[in-house]
């Protein structure tokens, strides 16, 4: 939008602060190169569009807005002479990409003294090289601080990930190991227990009765129903007993795997009538043997699954092998990241999950998302922490309008209202130094407003600390 073009008095400009120490020379060029011009109501410059013109405001009413989502957000509200907007940071040239960052608009009759963008940076390096070059070393060293520190945060989150992967890999992996070390040696003893069957004088039929218990109770391992510790100890006593009625050798040693295989007395009562008295010990036995190799393949076959689950956790945490931009789930990107974070967050943090399934997918980039929910959890995780360790963090995700909602709610200390509007600031931290880089909350903002066109909120209180991201649904999928 351009404004009508008014004459430009230096005595005016330089009653602006930020000309007043020019000299009548200094203020004469930039009348001659600059011009004032004059803004009905309405929109001066767009966020996004190419930063040509520094404006400074000599008399009227001006909104700064930046744009969250589909919704401009006012960002300030000025009456203030000499306030100043647009190609700031043209003095940068093309080491920086020149658009404005903000909207500007101004809500009654405003004059403006507009200065071309090439011309603001001819000034500024003609009049003022110390200052440009202070001004230029603290916007890129402040840039490559950032990006250096948070290479570094990423640097660590990916090691405390690996380190809990590793952790949790090791459980499983190490079970595996051991059942298929006590299988070894259960289908030793089989054998050496069939060598003994074998060289009795046993007929066809009660050999046939054998095979037939051995498939029977491999099936009933493949039902054994879960029982409560107290309920398995009942078990194991009755049956102790009915072993030792049987005059069953180290009846006691055999209750628990029969009890975990879902054998029962009753069962046992069936089958000890289709075997002689005086072979029913080696058959108890035999069946002993063929139920602890049936429950060792099944902890072998959960633990290679836990791995697997992990790898395909850690896989969809990653994103590997899958496209930057998709139509995710947000659900499966929580929970691989939850299950990558069970290291850190432990067995003192109760989490739970109160997803609505019904959600649809969402446009997104998915291993950025992740980030999010791992600065947001590793904040949670904290916040119990300095309540004592314990507590609980709930995700929520639910439809709020056009948008997906995703809530991590925490119990910890909260978060005081005096610093509750700095907390998504770059480098502003209140954990102690060493162990936060406050590039969290800021990088979190970045992906969620700026490259998902969302937004992020918090509310908090102590014992009640909420973090929701809204992300924008597809037009198809809202309607």
């Amino acid at each position: 939008m351009s404004g009508t073009r008014v004459p430009c008095e230096p005595a005016e400009i330089g009653s602006l602060f930020l000309f007043e120490k020019l000299t009548p020379e200094q203020l004469g060029r930039l009348c001659e190169e600059g011009r004032v011009e004059r803004y009905e109501p309405g929109p001066v410059y767009t966020e996004g569009d190419p930063a040509t013109c520094f404006y400074v405001m000599v008399e009227g009413t001006v909104v700064l807005s930046r744009r969250v989502g589909g919704d401009d957000v006012e960002v300030t509200r000025t009456s203030q002479r000499g306030v100043y907007a647009g190609a700031m940071q043209a003095y940068l040239g093309d080491r920086v990409r020149q658009v404005y960052n903000n909207s500007l608009r101004v809500t009654e009759p405003t004059r403006f003294f507009v200065l071309p963008a090439d011309t603001f940076a001819a000034i500024m390096q003609e009049w003022f090289p110390m200052a440009v070059h202070l001004l230029e070393g603290l916007f890129f060293g402040s840039k490559s601080a950032q990006q250096a520190i948070g290479q570094r945060e990423r640097l660590l989150a990916l090691g405390s990930l690996s380190a809990g992967l590793t952790h949790e890999l090791n459980n499983p992996a190490a079970a595996a190991v051991r059942a298929t070390e006590a299988l070894r040696e259960r289908v030793g003893k089989m054998r050496r227990k069939l060598g003994i069957i074998a060289q009795g004088t046993y007929s066809p039929e009660v050999m046939a009765n054998l095979i037939d218990m051995q498939e029977r109770i491999a099936e009933r391992v493949a039902k054994a129903p879960a029982l409560s510790p107290l309920e398995a100890a009942d078990q194991e006593d009755t049956l102790t007993d009915w072993l030792d009625d049987h005059d069953i050798p180290d009846g006691w040693r055999i209750a628990p795997t029969f009890v975990q295989a879902g054998v029962d007395a009753d069962w046992l009562d069936q089958v000890a009538p289709a075997v002689d008295e005086d072979i029913l010990p080696n058959a108890i036995g035999w069946l002993n043997y063929t139920a602890e190799t049936e429950l060792l393949m099944d902890e072998i076959k959960d633990s290679t699954a836990r791995i697997s689950h992990l790898v395909d956790a850690a896989k969809q945490y990653s994103q590997l092998d899958r496209a930057p931009f998709q139509n995710a789930d947000v659900h499966e990107l929580l929970d691989s990241t939850l299950l990558m974070l069970s290291g850190k967050i432990g067995s003192r943090i109760e989490v739970v999950k109160e997803y609505d399934r019904t959600l649809p997918k969402v446009p997104a980039y998915p291993a950025e998302l992740n980030q999010v929910w791992t600065n947001l959890v590793d904040n949670a995780v904290s916040a119990i922490g300095s309540t004592g360790g314990e507590g609980t963090l709930t995700v929520r995700t639910a439809r709020e309008n056009d948008r997906l909602l995703v809530e991590f709610r925490d119990t910890g200390v909260g978060i005081p209202a005096e610093i509750r509007e700095r907390i998504f600031d770059p480098f502003f931290t209140t954990k102690p130094v060493g162990e936060g880089t406050g590039l969290g909350l800021d990088i979190s903002w970045r992906i969620v407003v700026d490259k998902h066109h969302g937004s992020i909120k918090v509310e908090s209180e102590p014992g009640d600390t909420r973090f929701q991201v809204l992300l924008p649904l597809t037009d198809e999928e809202v309607s």
